[in-house]
């Protein structure tokens, strides 16, 4: 019988109980048993794994490598899928190699090229990939000039954060002025620039925004998984256009993820994204981790998860075709579990939870449900 594998994740998004499932519905049948490390004892990943620990707020990235070496030591870990301090982390692979643990991430270089945006683009840009026009600024002054240039050229300009994940800190530019149609309904990703420029002017430090055309969609993001020797596994499309979702191996935006995967050392699972410019594909980011949709893959045939974590342990799976291309579908939301109020450091022979919920009743409550529009 096959040893089981323990897989830990450390401060991730509530999406990635998904890939905490998909683990354990691995094709192999393999046991695999999951630690889970967050500062929000809420988390639902938390409630999902088969131990955790809250963990201590404050730590430096040098600080924090010890405090990770000591959990995969501790706590016999096989595979570490790091979020937090990745790139501290990968900076000391052979000290997790060390204690017999293999990290599921990219290499330093490749960390250090996609934390900045502005890097990454000047870098991918270079090797052919289309990306989008964009200023780097600081000041109002640096922001009042990237918008106007934008709009002379009939675009409308938005701006994000140089070094973020997730869509934090968004905004569209508008010169509307604000008025009780702002009020209505839900926030939205408009600001008005007057608000933006007073906001900067009285701010006692400078920002660090790129600025660039609203790109249109759809977005596509395509989730990669590429083995330590620079070669992709896996590459598919996920395509998003309103709330309406799908999947593409169109070539248009498989090949440029190929050649950042593959040429920039992006190893194991990545999520490069791509939208519009005109009629052109651009790049939008890249995400060093896999991406909180990555689950919806299984509507393909596709277990990504753990096809990552046979390659993390030397299991080559080769290369994976999808068998199939899921239907349309939209995304909702449902019910997980959460741990009880109260301390969550467990030992492993402590740990009680809830029964999960039936596979029938779950599967029209994830992000994967599929939902014919």
């Amino acid at each position: 019988m096959r040893s089981r594998v323990r897989v830990w994740l450390n401060r991730t998004y509530a999406e990635n109980v998904f890939f905490m499932d998909q683990l354990r519905r691995n094709p192999s049948d393999r046991a695999v048993e999951i630690h889970a490390t967050h500062g929000d004892a809420d988390s639902p990943v938390l409630a999902a794994a088969d131990t955790a620990d809250l963990e201590p707020e404050g730590l430096s990235p040098a600080a924090y490598v010890e405090y990770a070496l000591d959990q995969c030591q501790r706590r016999g870990i096989d595979v570490f899928v790091p979020r937090l301090h990745q790139s501290a982390i990968v900076a000391h692979r052979a000290d997790f190699e060390a204690v017999g643990t293999a990290l599921l991430a990219p290499t330093p270089q490749a960390t250090a090229v996609f934390e900045d945006k502005a890097t990454a683009y000047e870098a991918v840009s270079s090797v052919g990939v289309p990306v989008p026009p964009w200023s780097r600024v600081r000041t109002a002054d640096e922001l009042v000039a990237a918008v106007a240039e934008l709009e002379a050229g009939g675009h409308k300009a938005c701006f994000k954060p140089a070094a973020g994940a997730g869509g934090v800190g968004f905004r569209v530019i508008t010169r509307a002025p604000f008025s009780l149609l702002n009020l209505n309904g839900f926030p939205g990703p408009y600001v008005q620039l007057d608000l933006v420029v007073d906001a900067l002017r009285r701010a006692d430090q400078p920002v660090d925004w790129l600025v660039m055309p609203r790109l249109e969609e759809p977005e596509v993001s395509v989730d990669c998984l590429t083995g330590p020797d620079n070669r992709i596994r896996l590459a598919v499309g996920r395509t998003k256009k309103g709330r309406r979702r799908g999947f593409t191996l169109d070539e248009q935006w498989l090949k440029p993820a190929r050649i950042i995967a593959e040429g920039f050392g992006l190893h194991y699972l990545s999520n490069i994204q791509f939208r519009m410019y005109g009629d052109q594909p651009v790049l939008l980011d890249v995400n060093t981790r896999p991406a909180g949709g990555l689950h919806q893959l299984s509507l393909c045939g596709i277990n990504a998860p753990w096809a990552a974590v046979q390659l993390a342990l030397g299991e080559d799976p080769g290369v994976i075709e999808p068998p199939f291309l899921g239907q349309d579908y939209a995304v909702v939301s449902g019910p997980r579990h959460v741990l009880p109020s109260g301390p969550v450091a467990r030992e492993e022979a402590d740990v009680v939870l809830a029964p999960a919920l039936p596979m029938e009743v779950e599967s029209m409550n994830t992000a994967a449900a599929v939902l014919p529009l």
